[in-house]
């Protein structure tokens, strides 16, 4: 059966990178046990650090170990490549971050602050012997120099022992397109899924997972949602955007429970914030012309969460748990 999600126009790739400048890069280890990895989303291809995309992040639920968003929130700002992994490869992921970003820039922590790198993450435990520790700095660098405005979804890079209601997870993405005032604008949704419970899946109101499984499983784990978009918003509006989220999120059946880490993370790439000029002038939309970006972000983060499962192979891991693919329980039961 084919879907159609919502009813705005999609990007030319239906990929986060329809926002122009947006990179994506992934590294994947799979090697019996292991079954890990990290993406890597880069915002432009400027100088992040004197060039800041005005950014929000919102906290659905905090079971979560990610860092950068309290300077997020502070200052209305993200100035480095967003890296997503695993729970506990984040303080590896923020060293190699912070290695990449003052080799490009001499003055951090010398003559300029320090740096504030975005690690976001989801538990792959079940798929992937997580206490091995395999992602190592270098699985970072490889991730970055892989990034391009293409890239593969599902079980890839960091989504690689990733669940999500039961079957195989992943990375998922999707994009809108939109006019505002005669302007033509991106936005894009990048997420990482490691959640929920069969029974709750729900595709395009049609509620497939009650099919296959009538009682209900724990839908404790996590999703992390990146929102992009070149469409001149504020951070203040970027945070209203990021609310969205939640409306994309429960189209597919979350509950959002107790042991649940949902992140939101949103950036405009218009308006990049330079710390060496005393006076910002920046153009913003008005508030009464955003229906087509708080509808973009509803859109495009429901359908990443679906495409996360569609795009990923069933896949067998640590101590031999499995996961099934969504494809594979379409085809056989629908």
């Amino acid at each position: 059966m084919e879907y159609k999600f919502g009813v705005m126009e999609k990007g030319e790739k239906d990929l986060i990178t329809d926002v122009p400048g947006l990179k994506v890069g992934h590294f994947t280890l799979s090697d019996g046990d292991v079954q890990t990895g990290v993406t890597a989303l880069i915002p432009h291809e400027g100088d992040l650090f004197h060039e800041k995309c005005p950014a929000a992040s919102h906290v659905i639920n905090g079971f979560g170990k990610s860092t950068g968003l309290i300077q997020i929130n502070e200052l209305g700002n993200i100035e480095t490549p967003l890296i997503l992994t695993n729970t506990l490869s984040v303080g590896t992921a923020f060293t190699a971050c912070a290695k990449y970003m003052m080799e490009r820039n001499p003055g951090i922590g010398w003559d300029e602050g320090t740096v504030n790198p975005v690690i976001l993450e989801c538990n792959d435990g079940f798929l992937n012997d997580i206490r091995a520790l395999s992602v190592k700095e270098e699985h970072v660098f490889e991730a970055l120099s892989n990034a391009s405005d293409t890239f593969e979804q599902g079980a890839v890079g960091a989504g690689r022992g990733m669940s999500c209601y039961g079957l195989k997870g992943g990375i998922g993405s999707a994009s809108r397109v939109f006019e505002i005032n005669g302007e033509k604008y991106a936005l894009g949704a990048l997420v990482l899924t490691n959640f929920g419970s069969l029974r709750d899946l729900t595709i395009c109101g049609d509620r497939v997972g009650r099919k296959y499984l009538e009682t209900a499983e724990i839908s404790k784990g996590s999703c992390i949602m990146v929102i992009a978009t070149d469409a001149p918003l504020s951070s203040r509006q970027l945070a209203r955007v990021t609310h969205r989220a939640q409306s994309g999120l429960a189209r597919t059946g979350a509950v959002t429970s107790g042991g649940s880490g949902e992140v939101v993370v949103a950036f405009s790439t218009s308006n990049r914030m330079k710390p060496a000029e005393p006076v910002w002038n920046i153009n913003i939309l008005n508030d009464g012309v955003l229906e087509p970006v708080f509808r973009s972000a509803t859109e495009t983060v429901e359908e990443a969460i679906i495409n996360s499962m569609l795009y990923a192979e069933p896949l067998t891991g640590f101590k031999g748990h499995r996961r099934d693919s969504l494809k594979n329980i379409l085809k056989n039961g629908g």
